[in-house]
């Protein structure tokens, strides 16, 4: 009996796996229907006590978009446009009209990104973040893509042995690790972790235009709407 309801335990659990799991084409509609093909990146949206928040990871959304096939305009070029209408305030905009990035840049979407988290803990050698990804039409206003990442960069220093296991530490052996925590973490660049959620989160944005395997990936798995992850960086 107890074999059975195990069996039948596992089968429930499959099928609401099954039922729940998407693929790119069905969690991203909006991506393969508009075709976006150029991306003006906002302004982050700052919700932390750590005012360098913004610009560090501000200069992190490059490189992975362009990677992932689109034609990115660079942050430092609009700039005087945003400027202009307010744009350094992504706040303004996050829900309202975007058309003028459109008439003006050309961009098909704006990719928004708001900062819920920024902190370090040196003694314990780890940096984490929690960034949200929005992207929206310049065109319809839809939102294309939506994800959150909650990455956390492990620096902490643990000796082993030969099998690979965690060396037992006394008291000031653990005292001395603590201390290199703090030596590895304080010397990590500030916008590691942010790079880091940049290009675990948008791995899962359907490619553009000028990738490989542009109109490709409609049936790709897509990933957890929240990333929880955390990796460990020696």
């Amino acid at each position: 009996m107890k074999k059975v309801v195990l069996l039948a335990l596992a089968a429930l659990a499959l099928t609401s796996y099954t039922a729940t799991a998407q693929t790119r084409g069905e969690r991203y509609p909006g991506m393969y229907e508009e075709k976006p093909q150029t991306i003006v990146i906002m302004p982050p949206i700052n919700r932390t006590t750590h005012a360098e928040a913004k610009d560090y990871f501000y200069t992190t959304l490059y490189m992975p978009l362009c990677e992932k096939g689109y034609y990115v305009y660079s942050p430092s070029l609009t700039m005087e446009l945003f400027q202009q209408e307010s744009g350094y305030d992504a706040e303004r905009f996050i829900e309202g009209d975007l058309t003028t990035f459109r008439d003006v840049l050309g961009a098909d979407a704006a990719m928004f990104t708001i900062i819920k988290d920024w902190s370090r803990l040196n003694a314990l050698g780890l940096l984490t973040v929690d960034i949200e990804y929005i992207l929206r039409s310049t065109k319809t206003g839809q939102t294309l893509y939506h994800r959150e990442g909650e990455i956390t960069i492990d620096k902490s220093f643990d000796e082993t042995d030969e099998d690979g296991n965690k060396k037992q530490k006394g008291f000031g052996e653990m005292m001395m690790g603590l201390v290199m925590n703090a030596i590895n973490t304080a010397a990590t660049d500030k916008i590691v972790a942010g790079r880091e959620c940049s290009s675990q989160v948008l791995s899962d944005l359907p490619v553009g235009k000028y990738s490989s395997r542009y109109e490709q990936d409609a049936g790709d798995s897509a990933g957890p709407d929240i990333l929880v992850a955390t990796i460990k960086k020696l």
